[in-house]
């Protein structure tokens, strides 16, 4: 069993985004060699999430906005006052609520060599507390 993990660093430009990192998915399964296994694609960001989904532009717009109506940006969030571990205002509590309702972490099949999925499944890395710098991995597990 091989176990290749890749890491895929992404810039964000919104605060809200879905970037499709479909065809960097592809590629580092192609290249990994695994004939028959799983690709793990995770975030490392407690304000990102992954997710899968139509790769339409309005459809992303969609999403995003749906996101943002049911995590509203101003509410009584406990994440909004001084942390004095941090030595700051913690300020992004939706954004960490927004992860949680996408999750971190999706997952397909390889067969002969390729992702298992549907021909209008588009895999996002999606920031929800940008711009930022991120870091996406990747790892193919498999023979």
């Amino acid at each position: 069993m091989r176990s290749i993990i890749h890491r895929i660093e992404i810039s964000s430009i919104h605060e809200t985004e879905l970037i499709n990192i479909t065809a960097n998915v592809l590629g580092i399964v192609q290249r990994s060699g695994v004939k028959d296994g799983v690709v793990y694609i995770n975030s490392l960001h407690t304000t990102t999430g992954v997710t899968v989904n139509e790769g339409l532009a309005d459809l992303e717009s969609d999403i995003a906005n749906l996101i943002q109506r049911l995590v509203p940006d101003k509410d009584l969030y406990r994440h909004g006052s001084f942390l004095p571990s941090d030595g700051q205002m913690a300020v992004n509590a939706p954004s960490h609520l927004r992860g949680t309702l996408l999750g971190f972490q999706v997952c397909f099949p390889i067969e002969q060599g390729k992702i298992v999925k549907g021909s209008r499944q588009t895999i996002y890395y999606v920031e929800l507390d940008g711009p930022q710098q991120r870091t996406c991995v990747v790892q193919v597990l498999g023979l």
